[in-house]
């Protein structure tokens, strides 16, 4: 679980092997075909495919249960297939800005990035084509000259997270806010840029 869904990294030993995982995924009975609002989002490279599941209708942006039942048949296939799966190559990143005005801001990035707004929102962008990290305008009561206007936020799996935490500030690193841990810390690197390490609920949770 990452963000917005479910999200899957297997590890395949060629292209090759990788494209007949993505043609099974494809063949699949459960996996939803075209014109369907569910079908998964699939990503070959030489090394791996990904796979996630998100939902985008007029007013929902997510997980479903269906999806539950679908990941549970592409892990399957990729087990006959002899692939291994990797969550520590799971990940979903995001750019949040700071806005006192957000009608005033979207519009530009949106016109800027050629992004659309997220399924029931006015505060969220997205690529269409799922590749390039989301937007989120999160609203300001107030200036904060002191702090960034923009920060990167990065989700990974519940259990990976204090792997990655633990990265980041071997890496020069600071932790600046735990208080909403275990679903969100705030990070900064040694110039004081921050960012924010958030997770989902295990799965089972906050499904449509």
């Amino acid at each position: 679980m990452v963000g917005e869904g479910a999200c899957a990294f297997f590890r395949v030993p060629s292209f090759g092997v990788g494209a007949r995982l993505v043609q099974g995924i494809g063949a699949l009975p459960g996996v939803p075909g075209p014109g369907d609002d569910a079908p998964p989002d699939v990503d070959l490279r030489r090394d791996g495919v990904t796979v996630r599941l998100i939902t985008v209708t007029g007013d929902y942006y997510g997980l479903t249960e269906r999806h539950v039942e679908v990941a549970r048949e592409i892990s399957a296939l990729a087990r006959l297939l002899g692939v291994v799966a990797d969550p520590s190559r799971v990940q979903t990143v995001q750019v949040t800005v700071d806005a006192l005005v957000g009608a005033d801001v979207v519009p530009f990035w949106r016109a800027l990035l050629g992004y659309e707004n997220r399924a029931g929102s006015d505060e969220d962008l997205i690529d269409p084509r799922r590749r390039g990290a989301p937007f989120y305008f999160q609203r300001m009561a107030a200036p904060r000259p002191q702090r960034n206007r923009v920060h990167v936020d990065v989700w990974v799996p519940y259990d990976q997270a204090k792997e990655r935490i633990a990265a980041a500030l071997a890496a020069g690193g600071r932790l600046v806010n735990d208080a909403d841990a275990p679903s969100n810390w705030v990070l900064a690197d040694p110039e004081g840029n921050e960012a924010c390490v958030g997770v989902a609920g295990p799965p089972g949770e906050d499904f449509e």
